[in-house]
């Protein structure tokens, strides 16, 4: 068995890793237990994640952890993800910054309880001088909502004659974006077994190498991160052209 220390060769890890952290309440309800408890465990499985793409020189992870569609689910499903999100956020900030985290927002953060939103701004201002690995976390995020929003901030700029209609491209639209600060994504993963994108990073994963695992997300441990990152390395990403063998 390969070592979880060297997954795969440095040239061949991903810069930018996208986890859909998937299956905590099939995880919870398959152990008798509340949905709630799911997700608590899948809070305790982002240490290790955080922790692994730091020491294989993973410069750029992102997670989905709560979805603008999320807010639908039942009152108190999403009372207990927003108290796990303000203990995530009090708990972990000092470690992250101490091991050179700096994070980032994806969404909209208004819409969150005053406390939870609070924490996660001073996380933010804590780590935003680290670069060792930037932690990018989607709450209250949507990519049809996210690439909307893009659209309104291109057109307010063109009505106040900032921006000319031709001037609208690809690369304009990518600097209105959340991530406009972070590169495409390289290697998308998700847990539990689905084989869908679920409105996440639509604009951003447009060429990225997609992982699905059968393991729920509370499972998901190096092992497990380490055979994504193998099945990543072992691709030739073409970004819509060929190799030059195919082309002989």
């Amino acid at each position: 068995m390969q070592s979880v220390e060297t997954p795969i060769a440095p040239e061949k890890m991903p810069r930018h890793v996208a986890i859909i952290m998937d299956g905590n309440g099939r995880w919870a309800k398959e152990r008798g237990l509340p949905r709630s408890m799911g997700h608590r465990q899948g809070v305790l499985a982002l240490r290790p994640v955080i922790e692994q793409s730091i020491r294989w020189g993973v410069p750029y992870l992102t997670l989905f952890a709560f979805s603008t569609e999320n807010w639908a689910r039942p009152k108190e499903e999403v009372g207990a993800l927003m108290g796990l999100i303000e203990e995530f956020f009090y708990r972990e900030v000092e470690e992250l910054r101490s091991q050179g985290v700096r994070i980032r927002i994806l969404g909209e953060l208004s819409a969150l309880p005053e406390r939870p939103r609070r924490l996660v701004e001073r996380a933010v201002e804590l780590t935003e001088p680290n670069r060792r690995l930037t932690l990018s976390l989607a709450l209250n995020y949507g990519g049809r909502a996210e690439l909307a929003r893009a659209a309104r901030l291109l057109a307010q700029e063109a009505v106040e004659g900032k921006l000319r209609a031709e001037d609208i491209d690809e690369a304009a639209l990518a600097k209105r974006l959340y991530t406009a600060e972070l590169p495409d994504v390289d290697l998308l993963i998700r847990t539990a077994g689905e084989l869908r994108i679920s409105n996440f990073l639509l604009f951003q994963s447009a060429y990225a190498e997609f992982v699905a695992l059968p393991c729920r997300w509370p499972d998901f441990d190096e092992q497990q991160y380490a055979q994504a990152l193998r099945q990543y390395g072992a691709r030739q990403r073409r970004f819509g052209g060929l190799e030059a063998r195919e082309r002989q």
